[in-house]
Protein backbone atom coordinates (compact mmCIF):
# COMPACT_ATOMS: atom_id res chain seq x y z
CA UNK A 1 0.00 0.00 0.00
CA UNK A 2 1.15 3.53 -0.67
CA UNK A 3 0.45 5.69 2.41
CA UNK A 4 1.70 8.79 0.61
CA UNK A 5 -1.47 8.79 -1.48
CA UNK A 6 -3.41 9.93 1.61
CA UNK A 7 -0.65 11.49 3.72
CA UNK A 8 0.24 14.20 1.20
CA UNK A 9 -3.23 15.46 0.25
CA UNK A 10 -4.42 15.29 3.88
CA UNK A 11 -1.34 17.28 4.93
CA UNK A 12 -0.42 14.76 7.59
CA UNK A 13 3.03 14.46 9.10
CA UNK A 14 4.89 11.69 7.28
CA UNK A 15 5.87 9.59 10.30
CA UNK A 16 6.03 5.86 10.95
CA UNK A 17 2.87 6.12 13.07
CA UNK A 18 0.97 7.97 10.35
CA UNK A 19 2.08 5.45 7.72
CA UNK A 20 0.92 2.59 9.98
CA UNK A 21 -2.47 4.24 10.50
CA UNK A 22 -2.95 4.85 6.78
CA UNK A 23 -1.94 1.25 6.01
CA UNK A 24 -4.51 0.03 8.57
CA UNK A 25 -7.21 2.13 6.88
CA UNK A 26 -6.17 0.74 3.52
CA UNK A 27 -6.29 -2.82 4.81
CA UNK A 28 -9.73 -2.23 6.31
CA UNK A 29 -11.03 -0.78 3.05
CA UNK A 30 -9.51 -3.65 1.07
CA UNK A 31 -11.19 -6.24 3.30
CA UNK A 32 -14.59 -4.54 3.14
CA UNK A 33 -14.24 -4.12 -0.63
CA UNK A 34 -13.40 -7.80 -1.09
CA UNK A 35 -16.36 -8.71 1.13
CA UNK A 36 -18.62 -6.63 -1.10
CA UNK A 37 -17.33 -8.37 -4.21
CA UNK A 38 -17.54 -11.88 -2.76
CA UNK A 39 -20.83 -11.62 -0.87
CA UNK A 40 -23.76 -13.40 -2.47
CA UNK A 41 -26.95 -11.45 -3.01
CA UNK A 42 -29.24 -11.02 -0.06
CA UNK A 43 -28.38 -10.77 3.60
CA UNK A 44 -24.61 -11.30 3.17
CA UNK A 45 -24.31 -8.50 0.63
CA UNK A 46 -26.46 -6.18 2.75
CA UNK A 47 -24.25 -6.85 5.80
CA UNK A 48 -21.06 -6.27 3.81
CA UNK A 49 -22.50 -3.01 2.49
CA UNK A 50 -23.55 -1.87 5.96
CA UNK A 51 -20.01 -2.58 7.21
CA UNK A 52 -18.50 -0.56 4.37
CA UNK A 53 -20.92 2.35 4.76
CA UNK A 54 -20.37 2.48 8.53
CA UNK A 55 -16.59 2.49 8.06
CA UNK A 56 -16.77 5.31 5.51
CA UNK A 57 -19.27 7.40 7.43
CA UNK A 58 -17.36 6.94 10.69
CA UNK A 59 -14.31 8.30 8.88
CA UNK A 60 -16.42 11.25 7.72
CA UNK A 61 -17.33 12.05 11.32
CA UNK A 62 -13.85 11.53 12.81
CA UNK A 63 -11.53 13.01 10.19
CA UNK A 64 -12.60 16.67 10.37
CA UNK A 65 -11.52 16.97 14.01
CA UNK A 66 -8.46 14.77 13.45
CA UNK A 67 -7.36 17.01 10.58
CA UNK A 68 -8.27 20.30 12.26
CA UNK A 69 -6.01 23.15 11.25
CA UNK A 70 -4.81 21.49 8.05
CA UNK A 71 -7.56 22.78 5.79
CA UNK A 72 -8.30 19.27 4.53
CA UNK A 73 -10.83 17.91 7.03
CA UNK A 74 -13.94 18.93 5.11
CA UNK A 75 -12.63 17.58 1.82
CA UNK A 76 -11.66 14.24 3.36
CA UNK A 77 -15.02 14.05 5.16
CA UNK A 78 -16.94 14.84 1.97
CA UNK A 79 -15.01 12.12 0.17
CA UNK A 80 -15.81 9.59 2.92
CA UNK A 81 -19.52 10.54 2.88
CA UNK A 82 -19.52 10.13 -0.91
CA UNK A 83 -17.86 6.67 -0.86
CA UNK A 84 -20.35 5.46 1.73
CA UNK A 85 -23.26 6.81 -0.29
CA UNK A 86 -21.86 5.19 -3.44
CA UNK A 87 -21.71 1.79 -1.73
CA UNK A 88 -25.25 2.22 -0.42
CA UNK A 89 -26.50 3.34 -3.84
CA UNK A 90 -24.88 0.33 -5.52
CA UNK A 91 -26.68 -1.98 -3.10
CA UNK A 92 -30.02 -0.32 -3.80
CA UNK A 93 -29.49 -0.61 -7.56
CA UNK A 94 -28.42 -4.25 -7.24
CA UNK A 95 -31.46 -5.14 -5.19
CA UNK A 96 -33.81 -3.33 -7.56
CA UNK A 97 -32.29 -5.27 -10.45
CA UNK A 98 -32.83 -8.51 -8.54
CA UNK A 99 -29.14 -9.33 -8.16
Amino acid sequence: MAPGVLIGPARLADTADTRSLVRALGARDTVTGLALMAAPAGRARRLATVARVLCDWTDAVVFPSALAGRGTGRLVAASAWAWGALALGALVLDERAGR
